[in-house]
């Protein structure tokens, strides 16, 4: 998780983004995308597929892993990111990549710029860092999943940023300009200036003591606690003016622990300032002082807001009727819960499908039906022949009747007349009237092709439509599959313990 080197995102063709795609979707349900499924998601010839895959395995952009029960690729973190340069690079927002300006927990930190020269800041989450994992614990990111990708952790964490910073920044909250988001990428202003952790002396220490203690009273009034409100996360302009930054740990002030998050906010300010300005005042807010003006929380639906209190906080801010919300309150009741809004992402995604495969699988249960009606109809036909052959009551002319119709509707009359003939010698019939059968299908036909060669491309037929509706099976050259493996071990394993020198 080093530095980012973006050096190789100016050679990758569009079919490496393809490919990266296609393994960014299958990792939706897979831990590890198997290389048959990166084919047919990114629709190319699966040799091509092979050979892309390799080369993005040796930059580092995939990786590829054998796992216990399957072998696949699994998308890295570069690859993500350049998956995601990419979309911001077509969109204008991102045209040069520069230094990374700052490390955190779950962030890097990298100056661009855009098409119009203009500096721009571009943050990249990075959760699941040794130092930051007990995020089940921290964050509510995994709502009722038991398991998720660091990716899509990151991805989550991202869009929740994007939409508080949107939110304050839209009621004039002293934050960054948020200009684009996509996955784990966040494009927004760039604060020219440093952290308070860095500021030894300022103008008027009890004016900025006092604009900090107004921000945090300011945010819980709006509906929303920072969380993270220290040193760190304050940027100090060039004229003294505060920044915030750092959003995706905001809870609402509904939260069970909120009071717990607000004083330590404030008390995180107030230690600060007795350490590094040896300030010390008596006035500080409590949770008590909270006067709620706004809905933040609601709007952005943020943590420890449930849909009842959301409901019961918008009724009691006269945002809407308590009738309309109980008639919306019913018709979602049965509905999950929803996700946090983001970007429409449709133009970063090439559209990849395989439609060609799901055609033919279709058009394979079509002629199956077919084929399963015209059985159904021979099969009556049959037992109305092996009926009137039990009780010896058919004659010549109506056997030649029925005879003439079953070969003219039926295209596999050889093999459904050896079918019907297991099953007369099952019943103990007499062979003679089969005998009888044959002779008069065969003097009924004006064909001049023997029975045999008939019989032969039937067979052919019908194998070639067996294999057009067999789905094909990608199998990548040189990889041996995880059940191969399993299954040599084990024939190894009952070779070892059934030899003679193991029981002697």
């Amino acid at each position: 998780m080093g530095k980012l080197n973006v050096t190789m995102l100016r050679y990758l063709s569009r079919e490496d983004f393809r490919v990266l795609t296609a393994i960014e979707m299958g990792m939706k349900n897979h831990e590890l995308v198997p290389g048959s499924l990166i084919a047919q998601i990114a629709n190319l010839r699966h040799g091509g597929v092979h050979k892309l895959l390799k080369e993005l395995s040796k930059h580092r952009l995939v990786s590829y892993e054998r796992g216990k029960h399957y072998d696949g690729y699994r998308l890295t973190n570069s690859g993500y990111d350049y998956l995601s340069l990419k979309v911001l690079a077509s969109r204008g927002i991102v045209t040069s990549f520069g230094n990374q300006i700052g490390v955190g927990k779950e962030s890097n930190i990298y100056i661009v710029s855009n098409e119009n020269g203009d500096t721009l800041c571009l943050k990249l989450h990075r959760l699941g860092r040794t130092c930051f994992r007990n995020i089940k614990d921290k964050r509510d990111y995994h709502k009722n999943r038991k398991s998720m990708s660091w990716l899509y952790l990151s991805r989550i964490s991202a869009t929740r940023e994007f939409a508080y910073m949107k939110a304050l920044e839209d009621r004039g909250f002293p934050v960054p300009k948020p200009i684009d988001l996509n996955r784990h990428c966040v494009v927004m202003q760039l604060i020219e200036g440093g952290p308070l952790s860095g500021v030894h002396e300022v103008e008027c220490v009890e004016d900025l003591y006092d604009e900090l203690m107004n921000l945090i009273v300011r945010l819980a009034n709006h509906g929303v606690i920072h969380g993270d409100f220290n040193e760190f996360n304050i940027m100090i302009t060039e004229t003294g003016k505060p920044i915030i930054i750092d959003f995706p740990q905001m809870v609402s002030t509904e939260h069970i622990n909120a009071q717990y998050y607000f004083e330590r906010d404030v008390n995180c300010i107030r230690d600060f300032f007795k350490r590094r300005f040896a300030y010390e005042s008596e006035l500080y807010p409590t949770f008590a002082d909270i006067s709620r003006e706004d809905c933040i929380d609601a709007e952005i639906k943020a943590s420890g807001l449930t849909r009842k209190m959301e409901k019961d906080l918008l009724v009691e801010m006269g945002m809407v009727e308590e009738d309309e919300e109980d008639e919306d309150d019913e018709s979602n009741e049965e509905e999950e819960e929803e996700e946090i809004p983001c970007i429409d992402d449709s133009n970063e995604k090439e559209e990849i499908t395989s439609n060609n495969d799901e055609n033919n699988i279709e058009n394979c249960h079509l002629d199956n039906d077919k084929l399963f009606k015209q059985e159904l109809h021979d099969k009556n036909i049959n037992n109305k022949l092996a009926n009137k052959t039990e009780h010896h009551e058919v004659s010549k002319n109506e056997l030649t009747n029925l005879q003439l119709n079953f070969s003219y509707k039926n295209e596999n009359y050889d093999e459904l007349l050896n079918i019907e003939k297991l099953s007369l010698n099952a019943g103990e019939f007499d062979d003679r009237l089969i005998d009888e059968i044959e002779s008069i299908g065969g003097i009924s036909t004006a064909s001049t092709i023997h029975p045999d060669v008939i019989k032969k491309r039937m067979r052919l037929a019908l194998e070639k439509r067996e294999k057009r509706c067999r789905s094909k099976r990608f199998l990548i050259k040189g990889e041996a599959s995880a059940t191969t493996r399993s299954r040599r071990d084990n024939r190894d394993n009952i070779k070892q313990s059934t030899g003679d020198g193991f029981w002697a």
